[in-house]
This record gives structure tokens, sequence and C-alpha cells, in this order.
């Protein structure tokens, strides 16, 4: 198979679908890898390192797309990137459509075959190309949210640990899976007070567990949520509905309770958000207020730390591309229930109900078509 590489164009987007290492697993397997060139440099990766793994490296995005039969990416295609899209072309990356109609029109159209790292989901349950990135923003989500508490940055001026003899500041994490952990263990590390809210009771035990009562978790609703933010300091948004709509958590009206120079992050930002009150920024413009509280809505947070995240994403993405370029998507999806649930449109199909139903479309099931 003939495999595509091209550089990230979204705003500040620095991570690369590929690195050298998994480039010379996919030729020694046969496979044709075409990279644009400087694709890796955000990622601290050269031309050179690409072309010693046995890369074919071209000057511009429009000979990777052409060439390709595969276009393996990072983020969601870009509206200049929409031009390259043809009948048959498969495309591996994180799709996040749910709040995205244009693109999921113009992958319908074109007849694009979308596999989204996002939905593809093992037996047990397990988001496995979804964990690694949930596990850098869930990090970066407390380190970005002290950065802006910050009186200098527009926050309250509030250090998260506090001192002795001065209390540390409150943080809410809202869903208790990968993303809110990950949030809860530095939040906890750096001396804050945190609290966990989730539905599920089983995860809250887990985490009691896990954290011997340091962090306290509260069963989510309405009025709990409320409660917690009059009193937070710090919101953090880790709610997953796997490609579908974030439910809206926190609405318009529960700001007015908040502390003013409180910050507010949606993780969930790339599914629409969990706040009622979040837009999508990026890293040029990150932030903004609502009701004298600031918003962190960026949605390609991992980026900010791009050598961290591309090795963190490659190391889980390359054995299921190496499934779909031994054996073509659709035998690979066959054989791979994981992968069948990876694709969201086939054929000029959805074949994601929970896109589908977020945009109010028709879909048909995967197996049918396949």
């Amino acid at each position: 198979m003939v495999i595509g590489v091209p550089k990230e164009i979204k705003d500040h987007e620095t991570r690369v679908g590929l690195v050298p290492s998994g480039v010379t697993t996919l030729v020694e397997h046969g496979h044709t890898v075409y990279v644009e060139s400087g694709a890796g440099l955000g990622s601290s990766l050269t031309d050179e390192e690409y072309q010693e793994a046995g890369a074919l490296v071209v000057p511009s995005a429009t000979e990777v797309w052409g060439k390709a039969e595969l276009v393996v990416k990072v983020k969601e295609p870009q509206p200049s990137e929409t031009a390259f899209f043809r009948a048959g072309l498969g495309l591996f990356t994180y799709l996040h459509l749910a709040p995205l109609p244009d693109l999921t029109s113009e992958l319908l159209r074109t007849r694009v075959n979308a596999i989204a790292y996002e939905t593809i989901r093992e037996q047990d349950g397990s988001l496995p190309l979804l964990t690694p990135m949930s596990e850098v923003a869930g990090r970066m989500s407390v380190q970005i949210g002290a950065q802006y508490l910050e009186g200098p940055n527009g926050g309250r001026g509030i250090l998260l640990g506090g001192i002795p003899g001065v209390a540390p500041a409150n943080v809410v994490i809202l869903g208790g899976g990968v993303v809110g952990h990950q949030a809860a263990k530095i939040a906890v590390g750096l001396g804050a007070h945190v609290t966990i809210i989730d539905k599920n009771l089983n995860r809250l035990r887990e985490i009691d567990d896990i954290y011997n009562s340091l962090v306290v978790t509260l069963a989510s609703n309405v009025y709990t949520i409320r409660e917690a933010l009059r009193q937070a300091d710090l919101v953090i948004g880790a709610v997953l509905v796997p490609g579908a709509s974030a439910p809206k958590l926190v609405r318009r009206e529960m700001l007015q309770s908040m502390k003013k120079g409180s910050v507010m992050v949606d993780v969930a930002i790339d599914q629409g958000g969990c706040f009622e009150t979040s837009h999508p920024t990026t890293h040029t413009n990150p932030v903004f207020y609502v009701d004298g509280v600031l918003h962190y809505c960026v949605t390609n947070m991992p980026a900010a730390v791009p050598h961290t995240s591309t090795f963190g994403l490659t190391n889980a993405t390359i054995p299921y591309l190496l499934q779909i370029a031994d054996k073509g998507l659709r035998q690979a999806a066959l054989d791979s229930p994981a992968i069948a649930e990876g694709i969201n449109t086939y054929q000029g199909e959805i074949t994601y109900p929970a896109v589908a139903e977020s945009q109010n479309r028709a879909w048909r099931d995967r197996k049918s078509i396949l």
C-alpha cells in the first residue's frame, strides 16, 4: 500500500502522523511511504531521519495526498485539504466529526473512507488510540489551569498548591476517565484540593481507593455540579461519549455564581465541549471570558508538547496502521472489530451511529457495506 504523511496545517499543530521507526516497519512489510518535507520538524524529526528510515520525502502536500492510498494524519483535515479528497482514498486520523457537519459532508460527497483514531475500540471497551492523548491532555489541563490562575495571565492570582497558612486552590474535575484521572494525579501532586464528579459510582470507588481519600468523589447531577462550581478555582471538563457530542454539564447560568477570575479548561472541546459556554479556540488565541470566568478551549492541546505527544500517539497507532496497510481496510475491518469500530465514513455513507445522531443524518451499519 502507498501511505502518505502530510505536514499538519491546523493552528500550531506540530505533531506528525508517523515517526521514522513506523516508516521502517511499514517499508519492511513492503509498503511505500511518502512524507511531506518538514512534516516532522515540529516534533524534532528531520527529513534526513525519515529518508534513513526508508521514506520518500517530497516537497509538497499535493504530491503526498495525490500519491497516497491511505493518508495518515494527526488532526482532522482542514478546509484547504478537502480539495485533495477523492473516491476510495483512506484517511486515518483524529476526526471528531460530531461537531463538524461540513467536514462530514465533504467526506461523504467525495466517498473518502475515514477511520477515526478516537472511535477504535477494543472488546474490553478501551479506546487505545485516544488514551495516550487523553493522558497528555489530562496532565496538561492542570498545568494550563495553574498558569491561567496567575494574575498576569488573567486569573484570580492563586497558587494551585497554596502555602502553609493559605488554602490551596479548589480543583473540580468533571469526569473520572483517563483525562480526569490524569488531571487528578497532577493536581494532587501539586497540593490542590481536588474533587472528581462522575455518574459511574464504581469508577468513583476506584478513584477513592487509588487516592486513599485524597480526592473528594461526588455523584454527578445538576445540583452537585452547581454547588461544586461555587467553590471552584479551576474546573476541568473531562467527559467523553465516544464519537458523539459531549453532554453540556456546565450551564450558562452556573457561571454567575462562580468566582471571578476562576478558570475552566474544556478538554472535551473536540467533541463540542462539556461547558455550554465553550467554543473552540487555538494556541494562537487560546482563551476568552464569559461572566468573568476564563475559558481555555484549545482543540489540539497536546500539540503544545509535540515530541511527547507524537511518540505517544504513534506507539499506539502503528499496530492498527500495519493491519490496514497489510490487508487493506475492508479485510482489516472484517478481521478486527476494533478497526471496524473506527470507520466513520465508508463509500459515501456514515457508518458510526453517534456521528449520525449528532448531526441528524442517516447512517448504515458498516457490516452491511463491508
